[in-house]
């Protein structure tokens, strides 16, 4: 599979999607029940995944995933996983999947709290926080995450506090920084 073709198709499919959000009058973020819905840009994502090289790593989880666009970039290069609370994006995320014809075992996706989710397996963790880490996000990844993973913040509005800050990358106006155990 060439990757960069794949990444395109993805890309496109987003974009796709987007515009017929915005063809309604409206713009690709809302509220959810449990937080905010908003989007990251592909080519960022890609290219941070090109750089860290994501390759090296077993297993990615991506915490509120929206959409699915970070776990399906994300299985061009490893076994990703996402997990997303709001119905709607979950089912947009596997239909996607599904079109693009992206094997759900490369490209897990759940439905439900991630805060229920044992993060223990995973060797990198993506997040484009919707709010402070204090709510319990933070407790949960300073209790399960190995001592080898590495968290991946996507914007600077919420950082954790206990983490210990390492690397910060930035694409255009947009940083990803990563955590990991101090």
């Amino acid at each position: 599979m060439n990757t960069k073709k794949k990444f395109k198709e993805i890309e496109q499919e987003y974009d796709s999607f987007y515009k017929e959000i915005y063809s309604k009058g409206k713009i690709p973020v809302r509220d959810t029940e449990v937080g905010i819905w908003g989007v990251s840009v592909a080519e960022n994502v890609y290219e941070l995944f090109k750089k860290i090289n994501l390759k090296k790593y077993k297993n990615l989880l991506d915490l509120g995933s929206g959409d699915g666009k970070i776990v399906l970039i994300a299985s061009l290069f490893t076994n990703a996983t996402g997990i997303e609370f709001d119905k709607e994006l979950h089912e947009k995320a596997v239909e996607i999947r599904k079109k693009l014809n992206i094997n759900p075992k490369k490209a897990e996706l759940i439905q439900g709290d991630f805060l229920k989710h044992d993060f223990s397996k995973y060797d990198i963790i993506f997040i484009n926080p919707d709010k402070g880490f204090h709510k319990g996000t933070e407790d949960k990844l300073l209790k399960e995450m190995n001592k080898d993973c590495r968290l991946f913040v996507y914007n600077f509005v919420f950082e954790p506090r206990f983490l210990k800050k390492g690397k910060k990358y930035w694409f255009k106006e947009t940083p990803v920084t990563v955590y990991r155990k101090k």
